[in-house]
């Protein structure tokens, strides 16, 4: 969320940004609030010195036995004409918050122009896909044919876009899933945690995921609890209404959860395989820093998800996404993608982003500097490192064999109890 005295200061400059995304007309309504808003203050504060003074002289006219009738009848009137611009402030103050919360935030300078993916800018390729003497197959197909995936099965338990896995097929999931936790606490200094995987309304507001986003997530009928669509969610709440200490930060946390995801408008997108489904695996990253060095953790929290995948060695490549691709609370994201042969396509894997004091203003997330008074917020950044299934998917097209067995990354082997093939 976006501050108002810095929205009100930098209007120009922050319409500019929007400007980039295609969302300048949310400023509008908050130009036309905030202007009434301020109309009423003045106004009210005028009333309510007229009022402190009246007070006085009725005070002093009844000391000298005066008649203060007239005066007080006066008063009277003022402290109704009060009462009702207070009862107009607070209805402002409220359209104002609301406004505030569907404000997208203001790209960083670096961002690309651009309205969609198809304007997204390569920022580098990492490997070399490999040339297939044979048409390589969807993963999908692969594991279907394998025993260690049944999209059938899943969509009788639940419905369409759930994913059951199998045998070989759940070791790989879950050997994939220590991997990552693996290689984040121990190389890359991560605390890992186990958030839960229910969050209120609070947490999702703080985070940018509501109130704009209702329609993507998963709410419970009884109590006003969500499933959360990331681990983003929670672990970034971890410190909600907290003032942290300088010598605090940075944070990191890693946290593998399962993931919830309506996916709302995207009907007729990816209806095959592991790519977009409702409920999913994710090793999530998230950062906490000062917001002098938030800049330098974003491009190591890119190279720390870029590890898994040269670990694994997959070819991928990165991207910066423009302005029009952005997601709602990010100032910049790099994606990610991976090479999937068997779809001719480069698919997203992770998304990196550095969010500076956007979520931590509608979380309530500080910090103090030692020596000095007052608090400041803290930047936030989070990543995918990575999505589970989509590594899943990528090691079944990357690794395959003419016959449609899987050879196993060297690197996964260990995890997979020394298993170098997943065969019918």
């Amino acid at each position: 969320m976006l501050e108002i005295k810095f929205l009100r200061q930098n209007l120009s400059e922050i319409h500019a940004g929007l400007a980039k995304r295609g969302a300048e007309s949310t400023l509008d309504s908050f130009s036309e609030t905030e202007k009434k808003r301020r109309e009423i203050l003045a106004r009210l504060e005028t009333l309510r010195h007229e009022r402190n003074a009246a007070s006085e002289e009725i005070a002093r006219m009844k000391k000298n036995k005066e008649d203060a009738e007239d005066k007080i009848l006066a008063m009277r009137q003022t402290s109704a004409d009060i009462k009702d611009l207070e009862k107009s402030l607070g209805e402002l103050d409220e359209q104002l918050q609301a406004i505030l919360m569907a404000i997208p935030n203001v790209p960083h300078p670096s961002v690309p122009e651009g309205k969609d993916d198809s304007e997204n800018r390569l920022e580098k390729s990492w490997g070399t896909p490999k040339n297939f003497e044979f048409l390589p197959k969807a993963h999908w197909e692969l594991g279907e044919n394998l025993g260690i995936l049944d999209f059938e099965r899943a969509a009788r338990i639940t419905g369409a876009r759930f994913a059951l896995y199998l045998g070989a097929g759940s070791r790989l999931e879950r050997a994939l899933i220590n991997f990552m936790l693996d290689i984040h606490t121990e190389e890359h200094g991560y605390t890992e945690t186990i958030p839960p995987f229910l969050v209120n309304r609070k947490a999702m507001t703080g985070t940018g995921q509501l109130p704009k986003f209702e329609s993507d997530l998963f709410h419970l009928d009884g109590p006003d609890y969500f499933l959360i669509p990331t681990a983003e969610v929670p672990v970034t709440n971890m410190h909600s209404d907290e003032i942290l200490s300088e010598e605090d930060l940075p944070l990191y946390y890693t946290a593998y959860t399962p993931c919830f995801r309506s996916e709302a408008g995207s009907y007729g997108k990816d209806t095959r395989g592991l790519i977009r489904l409702h409920q999913f695996n994710k090793v999530e990253l998230v950062k906490f820093s000062l917001p002098e060095t938030s800049w330098d953790e974003l491009e190591s929290l890119l190279k720390q998800a870029e590890t898994i995948l040269q670990r694994l060695e997959l070819p991928y490549r990165v991207v910066t996404l423009c302005a029009g691709d952005l997601g709602f609370s990010s100032a910049k994201t790099y994606d990610i993608e991976v090479w999937m042969p068997g779809q001719d396509a480069y698919r997203e894997i992770s998304s990196c982003s550095n969010f500076e004091d956007y979520q931590a203003r509608r979380a309530n997330i500080r910090f103090k500097r030692k020596g000095k008074k007052g608090t400041e917020l803290v930047h936030t950044l989070n990543g995918s490192g990575l999505a589970v299934g989509r590594t899943f998917a990528a090691i079944l097209e990357n690794y395959q064999n003419p016959d449609g067995s899987i050879r196993i990354p060297e690197a996964l082997q260990p995890y997979m109890g020394g298993m170098k093939l997943i065969e019918k």
